[in-house]
């Protein structure tokens, strides 16, 4: 138990003796998950912090007429939109169910507050994981604003996607797509070609599939002819 704690984000750097005390004192709920049981509703109250810690998930969050869904899988380890737990937003944006048998640790919001105060490595890794995610946001809005197409596209994936996801899929109509974005059809098509070219994406009329988020990323930050 305690290396599948230690391999956790949030718990990374902690000292086994440190982490053997916080076990002693703190109610861990594992449980475990089937193929295509829902482990979080969009919608839900935050009430737990839960990490992903066998198996994986397959998180959806979408927009309120379903016409615009991104998809991602969360492998262990990770954890389930911790930015989500404080805040005043503190409902789960995405609904997650699991892919295979998939085992889940909830920690009570209240027992995790402890936590974050019974060594500062634990805080240090949540601050970490709240700024990334903030700085991420600041770097989408700048691309929005005067980015390219392709910058703007990656800003939705990074936005709508957690570090460390994977098999990430985009699904929306193209023309709401070239419409949201407020461009042409020919524009958008020879944008979604030259990235797929440059194996960042597949794409069908449907969806959008994307290669590797830490590239979509990338794109935020970088100078695009």
């Amino acid at each position: 138990m305690y290396e599948i704690l230690m391999a956790l984000p949030l718990f990374r750097g902690v000292s086994y003796e440190k982490l053997s005390e916080v076990v002693g004192k703190t109610k861990f709920h594992f449980l475990k998950y089937l193929d295509g049981e829902r482990v979080v509703t969009a919608g839900d109250p935050c009430t737990h912090i839960k990490f992903v810690i066998s198996g994986a998930v397959r998180a959806s969050i979408e927009n309120s007429d379903g016409r615009f869904r991104v998809l991602q899988t969360l492998s262990a380890p990770s954890t389930v939109c911790p930015d989500f737990l404080f805040g005043r937003a503190t409902n789960y944006p995405c609904t997650a169910t699991a892919i295979g048998s998939a085992g889940i640790l909830q920690i009570a919001k209240q027992d995790y507050v402890k936590i974050l105060g019974a060594d500062s490595v634990f805080l240090y890794n949540y601050l970490n994981t709240l700024s990334v995610n903030a700085q991420k946001a600041v770097e989408g809005v700048l691309a929005v604003t005067t980015g390219t197409l392709e910058q703007r596209i990656a800003f939705w994936i990074s936005a709508l996607s957690q570090r460390g996801g994977t098999d990430i899929v985009l699904e929306c109509k193209q023309r709401d797509l070239y419409s949201m974005f407020g461009v042409q059809r020919s524009s958008f098509m020879a944008v979604l070609e030259s990235m797929k070219r440059r194996g960042l994406i597949d794409y069908t009329s449907q969806s959008m599939t994307i290669h590797n988020r830490a590239d979509m990323v990338a794109l935020l930050a970088s100078d695009i002819d």
